[in-house]
């Protein structure tokens, strides 16, 4: 069975329980330590992902979870990803009344993520499933006002009818195999009636992507990103995310020759990037905007799950971009939240002549997600680029391309005002930022940069 094969999972599960019964008990002054008990259990798991990512490919519990180079960078990936959102709500969560139980979904979803990632058998696939999601309903409510019951009830929804639709994909296809575990689907779904197949596939897709937060899944991430916390809405757009997607790549080796499954995949990501980008284009809300260009990323990032068997450059490039993506995003919903009183893209108005090391850090931000050197994200893209024009789907290249030129306009409607003079008399009474989500802004932009900088060793690392 090896179940420490499984430590990092473990670890973070555990702490996610550990943080919510400490939470009992510690007085509401000091329920900073269960956010430290939080931030030390993950860093543990980040040093023993690390450490197991360099013993090569195993497998625990028969086959039905495996560790390899997509688990490796989902763990750490994931794991990082939630320390950014610690620090976030530092200024954010701290003192409220919900303070442990905000860390303990955090963590619990975070177990979630990666069990779904290093999923090989659709009875673990469907736990991790619900294990990512169901904290997140709790999480996007935690606001409690009426935006957030909003967003949290349209996720719940949302999320019970992909789930069910995921189930239902899952019987199909143990209906006509008998089997669940990957290496044997891929051998007999071959055999299979194509109609069922395509059938079950399609649902195991839809429920994934609603993890993903894409098409055509995706009404929740707008709703959800604007109206619950800061800290709320960085997590639900960004380590989610990272994990659906590395499943969506270990599903499409399960695919045979007699779906056309790619194809539909494809139809969904450029049907994504093109109509996020298009209702990114009418926010006012810097949020909303961002829920958007969360799923017009989601489109991004599936054109390597669908040129997979088609170009070796499709896994570190996908693997690759999720890395630039979850540091550029989690930079720019910290800039969001450290500065919490500007809710509209005017009201940024001026803030690089008050804040200039905040705006440096959206600046850097905004670009990356667009996909503009020397950033991660304009590795990601290139790369994603050259696999689908490698793997002769041309057509997804240009779309890429197309949707990346179209996208910088709705990023520089807010960046103009941030570079605009100040009202008078504004200057002199300009909140300060919250330090902890200044701090994380800047740490992101900077990483971002050096990750698109020193992309080479990285992308040996991912390719090797």
């Amino acid at each position: 069975m090896r179940p420490v094969v499984m430590l990092p999972e473990i670890l973070i599960f555990a702490g996610g329980l550990a943080v919510l019964i400490c939470g009992s008990f510690v007085p509401r002054a000091r329920q900073w330590w269960t956010r430290l008990l939080a931030a030390v259990v993950l860093v543990g798991a980040v040093i023993s992902a690390a450490v197991a990512s360099a013993g090569g490919t195993t497998t625990a519990f028969e086959g039905a979870f495996v560790v390899d180079t997509a688990t490796g960078v989902v763990r750490i990936a994931a794991g990082v990803g939630a320390l950014a959102v610690l620090a976030i709500a530092g200024g954010e969560i701290a003192g409220s009344d919900r303070e442990s139980e905000t860390y303990a979904l955090i963590l619990l979803a975070t177990a979630g993520t990666l069990v779904v990632a290093g999923a090989q058998d659709l009875l673990v696939l469907a736990p991790g499933f619900l294990l990512a999601g169901i904290p997140l309903y709790g999480l996007i409510g935690l606001r409690r006002d009426g935006a957030s019951a909003e967003a949290a009830m349209k996720t719940y929804l949302l999320g019970a009818l992909f789930g069910i639709v995921l189930l239902a994909g899952i019987t199909l296809l143990y209906g006509v195999t008998a089997v669940t575990d990957y290496p044997e689907l891929t051998r007999r779904l071959p055999d299979a009636p194509p109609a069922v197949v395509a059938a079950g596939l399609l649902g195991v897709t839809a429920g994934l992507l609603f993890k993903a937060g894409g098409l055509p899944a995706h009404f929740w991430v707008p709703d959800a990103a604007q109206g619950s916390h800061a800290t709320v809405a960085t997590f639900v757009t960004t380590v989610p995310k990272v994990g659906a997607l590395v499943a969506l790549y270990r599903l499409a080796q399960v695919v045979p020759d007699t779906v056309a499954w790619a194809a539909v995949l494809a139809v969904f990501a450029v049907a994504g990037m093109v109509l996020a980008t298009l209702a990114a284009y009418w926010q006012d809300d810097p949020r909303r905007l961002l829920g958007w260009s969360t799923v017009a990323q989601v489109g991004f990032l599936l054109l390597p799950v669908v040129v997979i068997g088609d170009s070796a450059l499709a896994l570190p490039a996908l693997l690759f971009y999720l890395v630039g993506y979850t540091v550029t995003n989690v930079g720019a919903f910290a800039v969001s939240a450290a500065r919490p009183d500007l809710r509209t893209l005017g009201e940024y108005r001026g803030l690089a002549a008050t804040s200039p090391m905040l705006a440096g850090s959206l600046v850097v931000a905004l670009l990356g997600l667009v996909g503009t050197p020397p950033t991660a994200v304009f590795v990601g893209k290139l790369t994603v680029a050259t696999a689908a024009w490698e793997g002769e789907w041309v057509w997804l290249a240009i779309a890429l391309v197309i949707t990346t030129v179209l996208s910088l306009f709705f990023y520089l409607r807010w960046l103009a005002p941030v570079f605009g003079r100040t009202a008078p008399g504004r200057a002199d009474d300009v909140p300060r930022a919250e330090p902890w989500a200044a701090a994380t802004a800047v740490v992101a932009a900077a990483v971002s940069v050096l990750l698109g900088v020193a992309a080479g060793p990285v992308w040996d690392l991912l390719a090797g």
